[in-house]
């Protein structure tokens, strides 16, 4: 999605450009109002900027008066015009001329004429307007980096933060992101913000700084998420929201939609919880200042579907999609309202009611293209609910249609097909055709490494690869697999997010397979420690990360530290009470052959260390 980039400036009296007509408009260059309303679930694009202007205009002194301007009378005495007066007004007739141009070709035009005149140092604020024009198009971001860098280089000549200069390397962050040179465009966004920030600092007037500065914050927030550091990302989305809600009125369409986009990237990060609170905020927002049958207020149904599935609650998700198919259906957008019945459909799965979830696949698919992306969803839903119901030949049929759309898709839309192969794998892997799930797998890891910015569902697919060969025996195949998801998936989602120590946990399994006793240790020490923080110490899979490392100490006959953890996992499940009366009786055994060998009275032990599945997503968020 392109965001308009802003073009919000000063008159400064610097500059010798005549006071009558600024050179550079005061509000940012508006975006599509639309684009909101079109925009996918958790996108895996760029944020959208504020629209609202209120506040946004500066109070420094307007540029240096064009000298002519005072000479009225000598003109009147004499018909002679000295060269240095005429000169002074053709800059003025070349600077009008500029100021009236609305598309970038009148603008390029006119800045063309504009260059004989002026010397470089004064056509730095008309560089930073025409590369900001031309970053909004978006159609040549080459020539819109040749204008941002004649900006920065002719308006940051002392050293000192200014606007204008912040305003230039906040633009040449956006075009380095569209030229997906993301180091580039971090870079340049830091520095950016570390100039706002002194500008801020020095008195400078707050209600300027602000839109500049959420224009900073949310293309900080694109990036970081381009580069899969997603954890990092949402704290930029915070801060726009802040700065938002310091802009605007607390009922504004433009606060709901920003509270929108930050739930958004909590369910990107599978953080359901905190998602749901920004979503209902949204919706609340919405529902009073544009009504129930607005396509916004569709929109936030349809991700509070999501979020409600995330978190299990499918009577709920399943209720807040119906809500949403009526509005969206009043207001015609059928495209959008085949893609809420298809979520209508996973719902109905998840709730066991299979038979109805077909037949409304049955409806959708009458409606769809034969060969377009939407009907090869239908098919993998489908295929879902017949593998629910163990129609398994039925269910293959249905992965083989849609896997023959998608093939065809692959180049026009590598990250959809890439989510789409994925989903298939997973109805193969419960059928237990692994080889098919692996290959899948793989021709989707092809398509997400031409894809800089999805490195975080390059790792979710790493891993799901390395975890099923680990599973079919595969172990010396699978470590590079999950030593390459764990790098990824730090970046994007953090290092102690629990999807991480899943993986950690994995890693360690296929050390002891492969007899290296000593790395598989330090890798379920890192899976506990994640675990114990992310799960808590007495969650299933934490107090399962607990007992595999008493394993590997076992494994390298430190029976001491085997025995320490071992009663951990005792301990942890005692806390379960009735309802885990046989994990304890096995937690006990195994402490009792720990301390008999720790006696020397054993001299092998039989029990296996346990490889963890990773965690399912619902289809919605399964980009993460």
């Amino acid at each position: 999605m392109r965001k308009s980039p802003i073009s919000l400036f000063s008159h400064l009296t610097r500059q010798r450009l005549k006071s009558s007509a600024p050179l550079l408009s005061r509000n940012y260059i508006s975006d599509r109002a639309s684009s909101s309303s079109s925009s996918p679930l958790v996108s895996p694009t760029r944020f959208r900027p504020c629209t609202e202007t209120h506040g946004l205009f500066f109070k420094s002194s307007q540029f240096q008066a064009n000298p002519s301007r005072n000479m009225n009378t000598l003109v009147e005495r004499s018909p002679q015009v000295s060269s240095r007066q005429r000169k002074s007004m053709e800059k003025s007739e070349l600077e009008e001329a500029f100021e009236s141009a609305k598309t970038s070709e009148e603008m390029l035009k006119a800045f063309k004429n504009m260059e004989s005149a002026f010397d470089e140092r004064e056509l730095g604020l008309a560089s930073l307007k025409v590369g900001l024009k031309l970053d909004q198009e978006g159609e040549d971001p080459e020539k819109t980096l040749s204008f941002a860098t004649r900006a920065l280089k002719a308006l940051d000549t002392d050293d000192k933060p200014s606007l204008p200069v912040a305003m230039a390397l906040q633009l040449l962050g956006s075009v380095n992101y569209s030229l997906k040179r993301f180091s580039g465009s971090l870079g340049y966004l830091n520095m950016a913000n570390r100039a706002l920030g002194r500008l801020e600092e020095e008195g400078f007037d707050v209600r300027d700084i602000r839109p500049v500065l959420h224009a900073v914050q949310l293309e900080l927030a694109n990036v970081k998420t381009a580069m899969g550091r997603r954890e990092e990302a949402l704290g930029n989305l915070r801060k726009c929201l802040e700065i938002k809600e310091l802009m605007l009125e607390k009922d504004s369409t433009e606060l709901g939609k920003a509270n929108r986009d930050l739930a958004e990237a909590y369910v990107a990060l599978l953080n359901f919880k905190d998602a749901l609170g920004f979503c209902m905020k949204a919706l609340d927002i919405h529902r009073q200042q544009l009504g129930q049958n607005s396509v916004e207020v569709a929109h936030d149904r349809r991700l509070l579907a999501v979020i409600y599935t995330g978190l299990e609650e499918h009577e709920k998700a399943l209720e807040q999609n119906e809500l949403s198919q009526r509005v969206l259906k009043n207001w015609g957008l059928s495209s959008d309202l085949l893609r809420a019945e298809i979520d209508a459909a996973n719902m109905q799965i998840a709730l066991g009611k299979f038979d109805e979830a077909i037949d409304t696949l049955k409806r959708v698919v009458q409606q769809t293209d034969k060969e377009s992306e939407t009907r090869a969803l239908v098919f993998i839903s489908m295929g879902k609910a017949l593998c629910n119901q163990e129609k398994f030949a039925d269910a293959k049929r249905c992965l083989e249609i849609s896997c023959g759309i998608l093939d065809k898709k692959e180049t026009v839309s590598p990250v959809d097909v890439a989510e789409a192969y994925s989903e298939i794998s997973m109805q193969y892997e419960s059928m237990n055709e692994f080889e098919t799930a692996i290959s899948l797998l793989k021709r989707t890891l092809a398509l997400l490494e031409k894809l800089p910015q999805e490195q975080h569902s390059e790792g979710s697919v790493s891993a799901r690869i390395g975890w099923l060969l680990l599973l079919t025996g595969k172990v010396s195949q699978a470590v590079p697999y999950l030593e390459s998801a764990a790098e990824r998936l730090k970046e994007s989602f953090g290092p102690k997010h629990f999807g991480v120590g899943y993986i950690y946990n994995n890693l360690g399994a296929a050390y002891l397979e492969l007899d290296r006793p000593q790395s598989a240790a330090q890798m379920f020490a890192v899976a506990k420690d994640i675990m114990d923080f992310s799960l808590g110490p007495h969650h299933a899979d934490s107090i399962e990360s607990c007992q595999n490392l008493s394993k590997a100490y076992d494994a390298m006959k430190s029976y001491a530290l085997a025995i320490q953890f071992q009663q951990q996992v005792v301990d942890a499940w005692e806390s379960h009470g009735p309802s885990a009366h046989d994990e304890l009786k096995e937690a006990h055994r195994v402490l009792e052959q720990l301390k008999k060998k720790a006696c020397g009275t054993f001299a092998n032990d039989e029990h296996t260390t346990k490889a963890l599945p990773l965690p399912q997503t619902h289809p919605s968020a399964r980009s993460s």
